[in-house]
């Protein structure tokens, strides 16, 4: 028979590398998708962890002995995937949250449909902005720089030193201020030209009367969104493609710090 005993022994590392692997898998952007199907999740953190485990810097992962030492560590691991997956996924949300407030003040916020990605509703010119991010992510190369940093915190992060008190709160709230200003941003050419559009109707149908504005003033705020949208979709493409870029920056600075080293 066999001697497994070899084997058993990378039993436990192993499974605490795939914990912290799989951390990234519950927030990040398109891994997250209920369109994607589980098995395929489950091979491709599996996979990455076969991929990466022989690289591990030996001395990082500490020996365990008892299922009260194993859980502390798990949960250390799978902190540090999620904090990276939740802080990459945000300026997806944000300019999802952009596209919903457009939305709303086209007079679309009845028309939602099921999005996948986020297993909620949103609204139709969200949900398309949402799309275009996901492009965006794809494009500048999100995800081998997210696994690629991933990768490197087994470096400069060894298993079971991270705890609560290292999650990165500062850079959690900057990249959601980032985020908050991102949707404005990208929001603010439309709700200025339909807030005018607005009074320019109030002052038609107050000085003309007989003019049914009502009836027509729906469709007329629709066109006139969709017409601005189309018009800035690729400035909406450059100041998102910048955030996902920066965003990617300083996680990749923020593993890097616990190494005291800079990243090249």
């Amino acid at each position: 028979m066999p001697d497994l005993t070899p084997i058993l022994a990378h039993s436990i590392p192993f499974m605490l590398v795939l914990t912290r692997i799989t951390g990234l898998f519950l927030f990040t952007p398109l891994l997250t998708s209920g369109s994607v199907p589980t098995s395929f999740k489950v091979l491709l953190a599996f996979t990455f962890t076969i991929a990466i485990y022989p690289f591990v810097p030996v001395g990082t992962i500490p020996e365990v002995f008892t299922l009260a030492q194993l859980v502390p560590l798990l949960f250390s691991e799978l902190l540090i995937g999620t904090v990276m997956g939740l802080i990459m996924g945000i300026p997806m949300i944000a300019l999802q949250m952009g596209g919903y407030i457009m939305g709303y003040q086209m007079g679309l916020s009845l028309a939602e449909s099921f999005n996948p990605e986020l297993d909620t509703n949103s609204s139709v010119i969200g949900q398309l902005l949402f799309y275009l991010s996901i492009f965006i992510y794809i494009g500048v190369g999100g995800f081998e720089i997210i696994f690629v940093t991933l990768a490197d915190s087994f470096v400069t992060i060894s298993s079971g030193s991270f705890g609560t008190a290292d999650t990165p709160l500062n850079l959690l709230l900057d990249v959601i201020n980032a985020g908050f200003e991102l949707a404005l941003r990208v929001a603010s050419p439309i709700l200025g030209v339909i807030s005018m559009l607005l009074i320019a109707m109030g002052f038609i149908m107050k000085t003309m009367p007989q003019i049914n504005i009502m009836s027509v003033g729906f469709s007329i705020q629709i066109v006139t969104g969709m017409t601005i949208l189309m018009l800035m979709i690729g400035i909406i493409g450059t100041v998102a493609g910048d955030e996902v870029v920066r965003v990617l920056t300083l996680l990749q600075d923020w593993v890097w710090s616990f190494g005291g080293a800079s990243h090249g």
